[in-house]
């Protein structure tokens, strides 16, 4: 899943040609409110245009302003979204209520639109396997950089500092019977070969794909998974 700040218009297209499964487009944390309105326009024109050479998925944050975002550009080219800030499966249920008023208004099926909840809080992780079960969750995501903050983790070379909340998640996933999870972003300023090691390593603890924010990152990230 390679993600791309929503107030980049100019890398949307040139995203799916890199051989992500999915382009994330970021209305998160990657836009502070006053680009909002801006950001939102940019994507709308976007997805009018784009075909289905890639999925394309929204982050959004947890709560009413992501449902803003869902009211939006949610549409028969939007796949899913990811929930930033994911605190627990009850959170999740008015962010169903949009999601079947958008399919509603576009003529979807419904239950078309999956949802994705970033768990970036020890609180999150603790409740994954509630919300593994929520209604839409295809799979969860690892909010790592904000969990760390929290925790007062710091990585070593082998990342085992992060072992036992990154298998939490994996398996929350296999006993809901969901899709196993995405591995999370990696830490900044990893050679090439550090990347592939730490994809490597998270394959072998079950997780499936990985999100990226770097183009160059995805054939590596491919190549691991295939």
């Amino acid at each position: 899943m390679l993600f791309v700040p929503g107030d980049s218009p100019e890398r949307f297209a040139s995203a799916g040609r890199v051989g992500a499964d999915a382009v994330v487009i970021d209305l998160a944390d990657a836009i502070p409110p006053e680009g909002k309105d801006e950001a939102r326009k940019a994507v709308q024109s976007w997805l009018r245009t784009t075909r289905d050479e890639v999925k394309v998925w929204i982050r959004i944050n947890a709560g009413e302003l992501g449902h803003r975002d869902v009211h939006a550009l949610a549409g028969p080219a939007v796949s899913g979204v990811c929930v930033a800030g994911t605190a627990s499966a009850s959170q999740l249920a008015a962010l169903v209520t949009v999601l079947a008023e958008v399919e509603e208004a576009h003529r979807l099926p419904l239950g078309s639109i999956a949802v994705a909840p970033v768990l970036d809080t020890a609180a999150a992780v603790l409740g994954a396997a509630e919300i593994a079960r929520a209604p839409r969750v295809t799979r969860l995501q690892l909010g790592e950089a904000a969990l760390r903050d929290q925790l007062g983790v710091e990585l070593g070379p082998d990342e085992r500092e992060m072992h036992l909340v990154r298998s939490l998640l994996v398996l929350a996933s296999a006993a809901a019977g969901i899709e196993p999870p995405v591995a999370p972003l990696s830490p900044p300023g990893l050679t090439p070969e550090e990347f592939r090691s730490s994809t490597e390593a998270l394959r072998r603890l079950g997780f499936r794909g990985r999100a990226c924010v770097d183009a160059d990152q995805v054939a590596i990230v491919n190549e691991v998974f295939s």
